[in-house]
Parts: structure tokens; sequence; C-alpha cells
């Protein structure tokens, strides 16, 4: 479906089907560089491998802002949905709430990163004189399209600071989360990092890393371009046994991968254990020039705390290697506290359609807003750093 509208400030607004529909160019010029999620190849990779296509109930409903002479000066990433996976705005109850009252929740609309927990700009919108008047235009378009296609509301999962007060100013709803991010606080290396750890935390994950080094598992570090395609069908074979234990889905195929791995090259990071040679586990993340983002576990057996070595320590010596400010490894998870992994909260906007649904959750959040509050400051109290480090820190 192709739409377009004229608007009285000289742009126009198109909806265009797929990310790959969209000039690579225009990609380049509005995305943050180096960003392993905001970029033409993560999304048109997994929209033509159907991670983010039709049959997992997801429909592009991109949406760009040109002027007159043709020139892309905004994006918005666009998907009508028909499901609540993926997303990360957590809203089953409120489909729930919205059946009950004899409503229809799905499809609805929005404007996310795919199966993707990471934070971040959702207007890509060229700086200069007309980059408010932009925004503006495509907030305004993606409200038309939804009101144009009957939908229940449009949500804007997890935008940047700056998106996220525009989107409140404009009468959206604002929920609130908690993610657990690691901050390079400059420690020099792991060693270093757990110094300043309190003795018994210290200890703890010290024994951990030692369960895993005696276990005989060679671990190693490979960037998406020093993977050989040939492997990625095991690899992604860990990944799908590990999310349909917990009833989840493997959207992501191996040719998905190899893909993602080659586009991206170094913005890919995968932390692989092997025996024998074999892959027995891996978690894949992604990097920027910032931070790295922790994603997709797998693992073939039991082995003790392989699980915090791959997700957590590997990629916090990493970032410590690198450089990197900080490592995202994921929604959920308080075991992260106590690696070291700072509660730190989210956002995410939603304009409901009804008015009725859109009085009840405002209420709702409302109190949800206080309560994660309350929940990120006293699970700062268990963080495992020691006093006299958390004393200065606080000064």
């Amino acid at each position: 479906m192709r739409r377009e509208t004229c608007l009285p400030s000289c742009l126009s607004i198109r909806t265009v089907p797929s990310a790959s529909a969209i000039p690579r160019q225009a990609w380049e010029e509005l995305c943050p560089a180096g960003h392993p999620f905001l970029n033409a190849d993560f999304l048109t990779i997994i929209e033509q491998h159907g991670a983010a296509a039709r049959e997992w109930g997801w429909a592009a409903r991109h949406l760009v802002a040109s002027d007159e002479s043709g020139s892309i000066l905004g994006l918005l990433p666009l998907y009508v949905k028909t499901h609540s996976h993926g997303d990360f705005i957590y809203d089953w109850s409120w489909a729930a709430a919205y059946r009950q009252l004899g409503r229809q929740y799905y499809p609805k609309l929005m404007s996310c990163l795919p199966h993707t927990p990471v934070a971040g700009p959702r207007f890509l919108v060229a700086a200069g004189p007309q980059a408010a008047s932009v925004r503006q235009a495509l907030l305004d378009a993606a409200r038309e399209l939804l009101v144009g296609a009957g939908l229940s509301s449009w949500h804007v999962a997890l935008p940047s600071e700056e998106d996220a007060r525009m989107l409140q100013n404009a009468g959206l709803l604002i929920s609130h989360d908690v993610q657990f991010h690691w901050l390079n606080t400059g420690g020099g290396d792991f060693g270093g990092y757990l110094a300043s750890f309190s003795a018994a935390k210290r200890r703890k994950v010290r024994a951990e890393r030692r369960r895993v080094q005696e276990s005989g598992l060679a671990i190693e570090t490979r960037h998406g371009d020093q993977i050989d395609p040939a492997e990625w069908p095991l690899l992604r074979a860990l990944y799908a046994d590990t999310f349909e234990k917990f009833n989840n889905h493997a959207v992501f195929s191996a040719a998905c991968f190899a893909d993602l791995a080659t586009a991206l090259g170094r913005r890919m990071v995968a932390f692989i254990a092997r025996d024998g040679g074999l892959p027995v586990a891996v978690a894949i993340c992604f990097r920027s020039d910032e931070a790295l983002y922790g994603r997709y576990w797998g693992c073939s057996g039991n082995y003790h705390s392989l699980h915090f070595e791959l997700c957590f320590y590997q990629g916090i010596a990493y970032c410590l290697q690198h450089g990197l400010a900080r490592f995202e490894p994921g929604a959920g998870g308080e075991h992260k506290l106590s690696r070291g992994f700072t509660p730190t909260v989210v956002h995410s906007a939603h304009w409901i359609a009804n008015p009725e649904m859109r009085a009840l959750l405002a209420r709702h959040l409302a109190l949800q807003g206080q309560a994660l509050a309350d929940y990120s400051e006293q699970a700062a109290a268990h963080l495992p750093f020691r006093r006299d480090l958390q004393s200065s820190s606080a000064a």
C-alpha cells in the first residue's frame, strides 16, 4: 500500500510496505551512525526473512516524509501488529481488558525495533530548521493512519528522551519499565571491575567463572564477519531450542542470522562455548560505537554458571576491552543486579483511540509509574558494590 498526503509546509508523507522500499541513502543520513538496529540492513533483513513480516503478525507501514524536491527528511518505522510478541510494551493485560469490555484491541499500530528492547530515536529526522515540523507531520500521519485503518491504538516502544517528551506533549500516555544496564565506570579490566564489589559478591562471581573454566569448555568471541555462514544452523538451533523451552517464538532463521552477520559485520558479537570444537552455547549480541546489546541466548545442556558467563561476564569484559560505555543485556532479570547491572527506568508512549479506554489506562499508568520508580530505588540498594564506593558516588 502506498499513501501520499500533501501538507501545507510543502512536506509530503507516504506509506511504504517495507524497509527495502526506502533508499539506503536515506537510512544512512537519518539513522545514528554505527547503530546495529536502526539501519536499512537490520530492518530489511528481518522483514525479508519473515521475522517482522505478515506470517509472524507484523505488517510494515513505514512513514516517509519528503520535501517538494523529493528529498527524504524523515522516517517513522511503523508496523500493524496482530499480537504483542516482540514489541516489549507488555500490554497483554490491556488486550484482556479490551476483551472483557467487549472491545477489540488487535490489530494495533507499533513504532518499535522488532524483537529488540533497545531505547533510542524512533522519529528519524534530518537536523535543521524543518526538524520540528517534520516530526509533527510524521506524528500526525501516524494518528491519521490509525484512524483510517480503524486500529485501537498506536504505541511507540522505548523512544529517546527527546521523542518521549514530544509524544507526551502531543497527548500520548507514558508507561514505564525497568531494565538493568551495566555502566562502564572505568575499572580497566574485569579484575579491576570486580575490585569494586563487596568481598562476598566478588567471591560469588569468581566462583561462577571458575566453574566455567574448570568445565573444559572453550569460550571464544566472534564478530559477525568472523562466523562461517555454514555454522549458523548449529548456532540457531541452540537459540531455537532454548526459546521453545520457555514457550517463546524463535522467529530468526539460520539464514536470517547469517545475512545479519554478513551485513552488520563487527556490529554483531557472538560469545560461543565449545565442547570438543562443537558449539554448545551461544550469546548473540550487537554493538554500536557506545554500547553492547545482549539479545539471543541458547544452550544445549546444563552447564553450571555458563549462562552468567556468556550473557553477562563476557559482555562486561568485552565492553571494558573495547571502551564501550554501557551494556544492555535485554529486558527483565533481577539476577542481573548482583552482577552489577543498574536498574534503569525506560519509557514507552501510547495513543489510545477510545476515550473510555484511554481514561482507564491513564489511571493505571499513573499508579504504575510511581510503583516502578519505588521499585527501581529499592532494587538499586541490592547492587554488589562496596559501600565506600556507593557513598562516594552518591556524594
